[in-house]
């Protein structure tokens, strides 16, 4: 239980504080914990460090957050004072050198994450660079790391942007704990244990923590899983491959076992992953007093937050298991969905706000129409090592039910002052055409005209690298056309494609190029593949080796000869045209 905090809490009508004069108003002489963020301070369920900060609050303690300080200046992060339990780190909603740098490895014009767009407000490798920085403001308090960068940077990994291998963020880091994935379980221990008095803050479900040379050298790992160590990577690049399946293969609650990684003398341990949080504990999430906005010291918008102002998230996990994708090895595969009281509920929160003009933009999750589904429910799925449930094709074990999302989609329509819902998320086409009844509320009621899906590709050597399925985009394709034409509504799919993929040639891409030229398609966007860390498909990149087999597979590296694949995929547009890149999707 909780310890109820002795001053007053944050009113329903504030944000968490940002200065020493909010901290005064709210009668604080001090901070239980301070969170440190890459991105500017929204006060919405979709930013990291709020939803940390609100589950912190609701457990009775006192928490401030600072955003993208200059991290060239101790004073930046000392401005309330030191947090009396600790601090927490997080980059932001993205890994910093996505947020900074493109595909090209140029600086990026624009930060979505920043108030007015404005890029450099966060360094690279920002929670590396916060960290250190926490350490030396406030001597004696811990440290601990979190969100996205941390959890896909937790082993040693390949730096795409640095063109080389880099050991565990904690070496860097210097931090006393990182937390992977969503974080509230983990993080509500670790508050706990350090309110207690408690220093130990080793076998947390969910962490990693870098132990000393003298820790590492008396620990017993006889019942761990020993991952290649720092110098064996080093010295053999090709290890990334097994370090990365045995990685994925462990991230499951259930059965995955504690991994240990070492770096020299010293040991980084990480226990398996948390138990997901569902259920009633999952509502309750989205009901804490979110002020579903920028913090008011801001003067211009923040991009990021006004595509997703009027969302609603419904779900949590992602049972791909895409090789490109960080969601696997952040979210983790197991599935949960909010009850559709829940969601409704927040719906009629937002159709009361002054803000809200009608229509909800999205109701959705890493993937809108698994909503409802389930994994993990069954002996099989507790003792299942695979990173899918949807590849090589659907399991038996995943339970699909169509019949809540329904629900859920006809309540939203209802709620007073809601004049539009759509879902904007993305969808599974594979889990879409076994659900008739689901697709065609969808199309009907449910589409703003276009409707993002992700084939990524057509060739099926290269689909089979991605885990993603054969087959399916034809068939979607024709099914959302006839299901268009029956409800009487000109509606168009969006498609993503991904190019200069590992093993990807350019007579592979000549499929996609040719599918183009047939359905006359000027793509919007497309996704230039980036090795992000941690992922199966930057294990191929690096090593030249495809994932499942070990043989060796092309790869494409420079930008002259990635220009070439990009190319083909705007084959009906006329030369020199601009054509935005997107690979944001793959690590949100």
């Amino acid at each position: 239980m909780a310890r109820k905090p002795t001053a007053k809490p944050v009113a329903a009508g504030a944000f968490l504080p940002m200065s020493r004069a909010e901290m005064d108003v709210l009668g604080w002489s001090e901070l239980d914990v301070l969170i440190i963020t890459g991105d500017a301070y929204v006060d919405h369920p979709s930013f990291g460090a709020a939803m940390i900060g609100r589950v912190l609050e609701a457990d009775g303690f006192r928490v401030g957050i600072v955003a993208q300080p200059d991290w060239k200046s101790l004073e930046a992060v000392t401005v309330m004072g030191a947090p009396r339990l600790f601090v927490g780190v997080t980059a932001g909603n993205l890994d910093s050198m996505v947020s900074n740098y493109t595909v090209a490895r140029h600086k990026r014009k624009l930060d979505v994450y920043s108030a007015g767009g404005v890029p450099g407000r966060r360094p690279n490798h920002a929670a590396v660079v916060y960290a250190q920085l926490a350490r030396r403001a406030f001597p004696g308090v811990p440290v601990v790391l979190g969100g996205i960068e941390a959890s896909m940077r937790r082993v040693a990994h390949y730096d795409y942007w640095e063109d080389k291998l880099r050991p565990s963020i904690l070496t860097d880091s210097k931090a006393d704990l990182l937390v992977y994935g969503m974080g509230e379980r983990a993080v509500r221990e670790v508050a706990s244990r350090l309110r207690d008095g408690r220093r130990d803050l080793g076998g947390i479900a969910g962490t990693a923590v870098l132990l000393g040379a003298k820790a590492s050298a008396s620990a017993d790992f006889s019942k761990c899983i020993m991952l290649p160590s720092w110098e064996d990577l080093q010295a053999d690049v090709r290890l990334l491959l097994p370090l990365t399946k045995v990685t994925e293969a462990q991230q499951t609650p259930y059965c995955g076992k504690r991994l240990v990684q070492m770096h020299g003398a010293r040991a980084v341990v990480m226990e398996p992953p948390a138990m997901p949080v569902d259920g009633p504990e999952l509502d309750a999430l989205y009901e804490y007093p979110f002020q579903r906005a920028a913090h008011s010291s801001y003067q211009d918008p923040v991009p990021g937050f006004a595509t997703i102002k009027d969302s609603v998230i419904v779900s949590r996990g992602c049972a791909g298991g895409c090789t490109f994708c960080g969601l696997g090895l952040h979210q983790g595969k197991f599935l949960s969905s909010r009850s559709v009281e829940s969601v409704l509920k927040e719906v009629r929160r937002l159709g009361e706000l002054t803000s809200f003009r009608g229509t909800v933009s999205d109701l959705g999750g890493p993937t809108a129409n698994l909503y409802a589904a389930r994994n993990g429910h069954v002996e099989e799925c507790r003792e299942c090592h695979r990173p899918s449930c949807l590849w090589p094709g659907i399991c038996p074990h995943f339970e699909i039910n169509e019949e809540p999302g329904l629900e859920m989609l006809r309540g939203a329509r209802q709620v007073p002052g809601v004049k539009h819902v759509f879902v904007q998320s993305g969808i599974r086409m594979d889990v879409a055409l076994r659900t008739p009844e689901y697709l065609r509320e969808l199309v009907q009621h449910h589409v703003s005209g276009h409707m993002k899906v992700a084939p990524e590709h057509l060739q099926p050597d290269v689909l089979r690298r991605m885990r993603k399925p054969a087959g399916d985009f034809p068939a979607f394709m024709a099914k959302f056309s006839e299901l268009s034409a029956l409800v009487g509504k000109q509606q168009y799919l969006v498609p993503y494609f991904i190019s200069n993929f590992p093993g990807c040639t350019g007579q592979d891409m000549g499929v996609v190029e040719d599918f183009l030229k047939q359905q006359r398609w000027n793509l919007q966007q497309v996704q230039d593949f980036i090795p992000l860390p941690m992922t199966a498909s930057t294990a191929m990149y690096v090593t030249g080796l495809d994932f499942t087999s070990g043989k060796p597979i092309p790869v494409v590296r420079n930008a002259g000869d990635r220009e070439k694949q990009k190319i083909m995929l705007r084959p009906n547009q006329p030369a020199g045209a601009k054509f935005p890149t997107t690979h944001f999707d793959a690590v949100d």
